[in-house]
């Protein structure tokens, strides 16, 4: 008879071998590793929490100042401040998202050399973490959003806000199975690190997150939207400011290449967890 008290840990044959029941027994785990994060993260500093809010605020600053005002790039009517937040908010999530993701086999070696617990609990309270964050930053946004409306700016927020909640999830998704295939190949080549850096900074300029996608010529617009980042950051800006459009068809492509993206990172990453340890 099998004791409930007693865990069995054995060999992962299976391509696609992760367990979910044994993730959601590890919650608890993921809730104490985001409080650590939480708690930690502003434990020395000045201000404390509020550089949550203060960062976004402070690049966005950056941004209407440099794009805005000194390079004079359209934002479609809208406010700058507002335009630029809205796209510095959301990919800041997808990035810290990334970073976080990308780094599970590396930054964590030592404590996966000496405990077990599924190895994705890392990833996903790298995210849970971030979330808490992009919640408390979009808060402020929309607080700007209101009241720039009662002040009578171009601003309409629009019923594609009810898409918020799968945007959000939808990058959460996305930056995370990236980063689950990123950190299966650095586990080995060490190098490829610097090209992550460099590779984010360079889909951050080839996702309108600093100028609208009317900016772009016509004839190569659709090819900007094939970035998958591209109609998430778009459709999230055009429900709270309506700038823009919603371009349904390439947010659906985007969809289905963030399902295979997730998938195609549970799988590498099942298989490189089996023997990580070896080679970090």
């Amino acid at each position: 008879m099998q004791n409930d008290s007693i865990t069995y840990i054995d060999a992962k044959n299976r391509l696609f071998g992760i367990n979910f029941r044994e993730l959601w027994r590890y919650r608890d785990l993921i809730f104490l590793l985001v409080k650590r994060d939480l708690v930690t993260a502003y434990k020395q500093t000045i201000l404390g929490p509020i550089w949550i809010v203060i960062q976004p605020l402070m690049s966005t600053t950056v941004f209407t100042v440099i794009f805005g005002i000194i390079a004079h790039v359209s934002t479609d009517g809208m406010p700058q401040f507002l335009f630029y937040m809205s796209g510095n908010v959301l990919w800041g999530f997808f990035s810290s998202c990334l970073g976080r993701s990308s780094g599970t086999f590396t930054g964590n070696a030592r404590i996966f050399g000496k405990v077990y617990f599924p190895r994705l609990v890392m990833p996903i309270a790298g995210a849970v973490y971030n979330f808490v964050n992009f919640i408390l930053q979009t808060s402020v946004f929309v607080i700007l959003v209101v009241v720039y409306v009662v002040l009578g700016a171009n601003v309409h927020p629009n019923l594609t806000l009810l898409l918020t909640p799968l945007l959000v999830l939808q990058t959460a998704l996305l930056s995370t199975g990236i980063g689950l295939i990123m950190s299966s190949l650095t586990a080995k080549y060490r190098d490829l690190n610097v090209l992550i850096g460099f590779g984010v900074s360079l889909l951050m300029y080839i996702t309108p997150v600093v100028y609208p996608i009317s900016n772009v010529d016509e004839s190569f617009r659709w090819l900007m939207l094939l970035n998958p980042v591209a109609p998430i950051v778009e459709t999230y800006r055009y429900a709270f400011l309506g700038s823009g459009a919603f371009h349904w068809v390439f947010w659906l492509i985007s969809v289905a290449v963030t399902g295979l993206v997730v998938f195609v990172g549970l799988i590498v990453f099942n298989k490189v967890e089996k023997n990580f340890i070896d080679t970090v």
